[in-house]
């Protein structure tokens, strides 16, 4: 069974309108970003360092949050057509194995002379807490796109 996503245009965006997408956070995701990414700092990837850490557990890498900022824009708030001209973030919490993180993006401004839009970010965990705050900006598409959504590849792990 296929599923039809469609993007919003820049004509169609209101200052408001939000969309969300949230995420469990695996052991494996934090192998998996460590290894896309070359970030293997043992805070991420080791629990006995970790245990000696602030944190006291192994924490995901804080940029994967920012990861499903981007994923937003780029399927939903916008969405296809998007570029993405920049962000601003402060990282407040750590994301833990096991936390439901979940991105929220809203629109904050319209720049109707250059169809830019800025998108208040937040991302929160299952409680409630603010793990990353921000801003981004994008140029948002100038027409309506709708297609078939492309299905996560899976991914096997080897040592």
């Amino acid at each position: 069974m296929s599923t039809i996503i469609s993007n919003i245009p820049y004509t169609e965006l209101t200052i408001g309108q939000s969309a969300s997408m949230s995420r469990t956070v695996s052991a494996e995701d934090i192998a998996l970003f460590a290894a896309a990414s070359h970030d293997t700092n043992p805070a991420h990837l080791d629990a006995g360092y970790a245990a000696e850490t602030q944190f006291k557990h192994v924490i995901m890498h804080g940029i994967w949050s920012a990861g499903l900022i981007s994923a937003v824009i780029g399927t939903k708030l916008p969405g296809m057509g998007t570029i993405y001209l920049g962000q601003d973030l402060q990282f407040r919490r750590p994301v833990y194995i096991g936390d439901t993180i979940t991105a929220t993006l809203t629109v904050a401004e319209k720049n109707d002379a250059k169809k830019w839009v800025t998108l208040d970010c937040v991302v929160t965990n299952q409680n409630g807490d603010k793990v990353v705050v921000g801003k981004a900006n994008v140029l948002a598409p100038s027409e309506k796109i709708s297609r078939e959504a492309i299905a996560v590849p899976q991914v096997n792990l080897k040592s």
